[in-house]
């Protein structure tokens, strides 16, 4: 059964909005935390936001700031990434991950999430 579940990438120019949703169908716990990573050709994977499930609280990484937004649905159980001013460097697989169990407030360390989706691809032309 998929836990994660990505929707909402796709092909835009630079400077444009894209909204990404992360349902949570099979995950068998409420999440301490869940995340953004993305992935970009070549690169490591990286922290992108994360949403502290009972608190609401957020952080992002420097280079979205002020263009990119996490919130959560507690209703739907659902986590969204609402991407604004997009730029070409913003090129990647964008992945939803939640982690179970407190390993440190909004971490970059992929192995401290127990859950992964499949990504979705967000391009950004020039």
């Amino acid at each position: 059964q998929v836990q994660l579940k990505e929707s909402g990438g796709g092909l835009v120019q630079a400077g444009e909005s894209l909204g990404l949703s992360c349902a949570t169908p099979g995950l068998p716990f409420l999440p301490y935390q869940m995340a953004w990573f993305r992935q970009a050709p070549g690169k490591e994977r990286e922290f992108v936001a994360g949403i502290i499930w009972g608190t609401y609280s957020t952080a992002y990484t420097d280079s979205v700031k002020g263009r990119f937004t996490i919130s959560r649905d507690n209703d739907k159980k659902t986590v969204f990434l609402q991407m604004n001013s997009l730029k070409p460097e913003d090129t990647a697989v964008y992945y939803c991950a939640a982690a179970r169990y407190y390993r440190g407030d909004f971490s970059p360390n992929v192995n401290h999430y127990d859950y992964w989706g499949q990504g979705t691809q967000v391009t950004v032309s020039s």
